[in-house]
């Protein structure tokens, strides 16, 4: 049989994976898990796809930036716009995390839920990686398509659930990595419901509803999927919450987290990057319980 995960290298980490699978989907074993209870969750920047030098949903946001200033000349003078149009990340990332998607997110208010969808769709098909030269949605993880193929193949259901807004990534999720919108959690803005043309439909508004970050990423978690998931995935400090909360159920569990050490294919960062902080989780992984999965060692090819 071919094997299912053949971008990522043999070694302890590939290993623990299929040990894991192996192990929740044995009938025979104590560590069965019914296929209802077999959830997986990802995060999706810097997890599922590249996040360097920002977030696509920032360099996403820039362009409707660059629309309002058209209209509006005078926001290329102010902070943040300022940073954001002239791409000084140095400002960008002083913002912090929240701060920067916050900002981000609200430069879509005021746009239908379709128009939305329609303006991301338009905008994934020509939106070009700054330093990498390909489509942004051409920058996915080539072993994680893998791992979460043979999750699935093997009864699981994958869940993205990502700092990230959750309607640009719905956009995209199931061309990119074959999961439902439905499966997808993620920040939002508020919403309301208007009236256009006859037809009901979701209007955003300026207020952050939800930022998907830390612990609130169990919340969601708790609110959405309504079980604990039994594998998690991420790379940040961000993510350390969701993966804690997955290895503190019963039974065989695995959480993985994604150390970026490869500047050659990919890039290398942890504790620098102020917009995906990773020092904790790295710091605490073994005391954790967490698996590091270093993209130079375990990945044989990183895009797909």
């Amino acid at each position: 049989m071919s094997d299912p995960l053949q971008s990522w290298n043999d070694g302890p980490v590939k290993a623990s994976i299929v040990e894991f699978v192996a192990r929740v989907t044995n009938r025979g074993s104590s560590d069965h898990v019914p296929p209802a209870e077999r959830i997986a969750v990802f995060d999706n920047d810097g997890t599922l796809w590249c996040e360097q030098p920002l977030q696509v949903q920032v360099f996403f946001a820039l362009d409707r930036m660059k629309h309002l200033a058209r209209k509006d000349p005078s926001l290329a003078q102010r902070q943040p716009f300022k940073a954001f149009l002239e791409h000084d990340l140095k400002t960008i990332a002083s913002l912090g995390k929240r701060g920067a998607f916050e900002f981000a997110f609200m430069t879509h208010a005021g746009i239908s839920e379709e128009g939305f969808d329609a303006l991301a769709h338009a905008w994934l098909e020509e939106a070009l990686h700054p330093k990498l030269g390909r489509l942004f949605k051409r920058c996915v993880f080539q072993p994680q398509i893998e791992l979460m193929n043979y999750l699935r193949d093997n009864g699981f259901k994958t869940f993205i659930v990502s700092g990230g807004g959750i309607d640009l990534i719905r956009a995209v999720s199931e061309e990119a990595y074959s999961i439902p919108r439905e499966q997808v959690i993620g920040s939002s803005l508020k919403t309301r419901v208007d009236t256009q043309n006859g037809i009901l439909t979701l209007i955003k508004l300026s207020e952050l509803g939800t930022f998907d970050d830390r612990e609130v990423k169990v919340e969601n978690i708790g609110l959405h999927i309504g079980r604990r998931p039994i594998f998690a995935f991420g790379n940040s400090d961000g993510d350390l919450a969701m993966m804690r909360y997955t290895l503190a159920g019963p039974g065989s569990r695995l959480a993985l987290l994604l150390h970026h050490d490869d500047a050659a294919r990919e890039f290398a960062y942890d504790r620098d990057f102020k917009l995906s902080p990773l020092s904790e989780a790295l710091d605490k992984a073994a005391s954790y319980g967490v698996r590091v999965v270093s993209m130079k060692r375990d990945w044989g090819k990183v895009f797909i």
